[in-house]
Parts: structure tokens; sequence; C-alpha cells
């Protein structure tokens, strides 16, 4: 098809000559449509937007010089629509790329599923444990849960911040002015840093836990929050929750933990057979 078909009556009867080809070219019309919404929706906002407009005007002018008769200025704006769109591609490449990346969100074409917050909250805090955790830095965080922790958020400096990974790499490191107290999550954000939270008054805490251990224990006997805690003596993991305390986990452990409280996923059951193989009596 050209522009001087557009203005073809015989053509636009041709599209809807028998009740085969009007669905056939509805359909088309339907799909073309679709296209070009999501077209401009992918290139809103940038630079080739204003080209579009100005590609938009030029055939609009050529349909109604070509309705007219004005032969040598349609032929004159066809020069210009042909190379223009040449030279074009090569003045707006990054700005033809970023709209077609956009289009492709837009569409959502092959998208995987997405990501949960509370699985993207496991990810940051697995990823940060398993940083802080060999490097010994000592770390304290606490999730709340269903009963809220605004008391302790209250002692704390205020970040409202999203969970990364990072994020709460950075706070721990020694020496900084945030790494003190404990970090609180409220609403799926980092509430606050530098929190002081309530310590446990149990005489059976054994020695070797330090302040940090004690305020987990301790936040945990008087909520449900779920607390975890890397110890800057031994680089140790340790989690609370609803007043049980377990110690010295693996990663693999302190990610199961997590699911369990997060996400309500049990912890799966090794065979019999692999426990007897990581037991050393294969």
């Amino acid at each position: 098809m050209n522009f001087q078909q557009l203005s073809n009556l015989q053509y636009w009867a041709s599209l809807f000559s028998g009740p085969w080809s009007l669905i056939i070219n509805v359909i088309d019309i339907l799909i073309v449509t679709w296209l070009l919404y999501h077209f401009s929706k992918a290139i809103a906002g940038t630079k080739i937007m204003i080209l579009v407009r100005g590609v938009l005007v030029f055939i609009l002018a050529q349909i109604l010089a070509n309705a007219i008769g004005l032969v040598t200025v349609s032929w004159l704006i066809n020069q210009v629509i042909t190379y223009g769109a040449i030279a074009a591609v090569v003045i707006f490449t990054p700005e033809i790329r970023t709209g077609l990346e956009r289009l492709g969100r837009a569409t959502e074409l092959f998208a995987t599923a997405p990501i949960s917050v509370e699985e993207k909250m496991i990810q940051a805090f697995v990823k940060s444990v398993a940083y802080m955790s060999p490097r010994k830095i000592g770390a304290l965080v606490a999730i709340q849960g269903s009963r809220t922790l605004q008391e302790y958020i209250s002692t704390g400096i205020p970040l409202d911040a999203d969970i990364s990974g990072e994020l709460l790499i950075n706070i721990f490191i020694p020496n900084t002015p945030l790494h003190d107290g404990a970090v609180i999550v409220a609403n799926h954000k980092i509430a606050v840093s530098c929190a002081y939270l309530p310590l446990t008054e149990s005489t059976g805490i054994s020695k070797e836990f330090g302040t940090r251990h004690r305020a987990a224990i301790g936040l945990s006997e008087v909520s449900d929050a779920f607390t975890f805690i890397v110890s800057e003596e031994t680089g140790g993991i340790s989690v609370t929750h609803n007043g049980v305390f377990k110690h010295d986990l693996s990663l693999d452990e302190f990610e199961a933990e997590l699911r369990k409280v997060l996400l309500n996923e049990q912890p799966k059951t090794q065979s019999w057979y692999k426990k007897w193989i990581k037991g050393g009596k294969v």
C-alpha cells in the first residue's frame, strides 16, 4: 500500500467486498491499532516522539496533496519521508533503542513471573548476611510481624528506605554513623537504624552471646518479630522468633528460617540416604 491508495475510493471498497474480507481486514486494523497504541506508550517522553509527530504531519500533508492533485508537492514530501527516515535512524539510534526496550516492557511479552516483595526481602537479607558473616561484621535486624514495633522504631534514626543487601551491608560497616543498634524493618521498608531493643532478663543465656543476641532474644519475648544477628566475634548467624533462639546456623539454614516466617514455607526434609551420606557413612 502507498499513500496514493488512501485517497482511492475503489481501494476502500475492495477492503469490504465480502464477509470474509471484512473479518480479515477488521482483525488487521485491530492488530495495527494495538501495535500503534503500545508503540506510542513506549516512546512517550522520548526525543523520538517529536520525530514521530513530524512524520505524521508530513503523512497528512501528502494525503492532502494527493487528494487535491498536487503531484509535485506529493513527490517532494515522499522524498523527504523516504530519506528522512534513514537519517532519523542514524541520528536517533539511542532513543530508538530506549523506545524499543520500553515497548518490550510495556507489552510484557515472554515476561517471567514477578518476584514477590517477601522474596526480594529474603534475597536481600541472605545477600547481606553472606557478605557480613565471613567478614565478622556485626549486625542486628528485626522484621516487624503482626504486632507493631513503633515503641522501638521511635528510638532509631528514620530511613524509610527500600530493602537491599548493599544498603544493609553499608549500614553495619564498623565505625559508620548508622552501624550501632538495630535495623528495624516494617511494611517492607527499612524503617530505622540505630534502634534500641529490650534486653532479655533471662539468666539462662550463655555468656558467649553479647548485647546483640540478648537484645534479639528480648525482642522475641515481647513481640512476634523475627530477628537475625551476625556476631562480630565469630561471624555466627543466629535468629530469634517467638521466644525461640537458634544460633550457629549455616546460610542455607538461615534462608530456610526466613522462608518459614516470611513465606510460611516448611523446610524440606532430607531423605534418609542423604543424611546417611552427609554423616560420612558412605
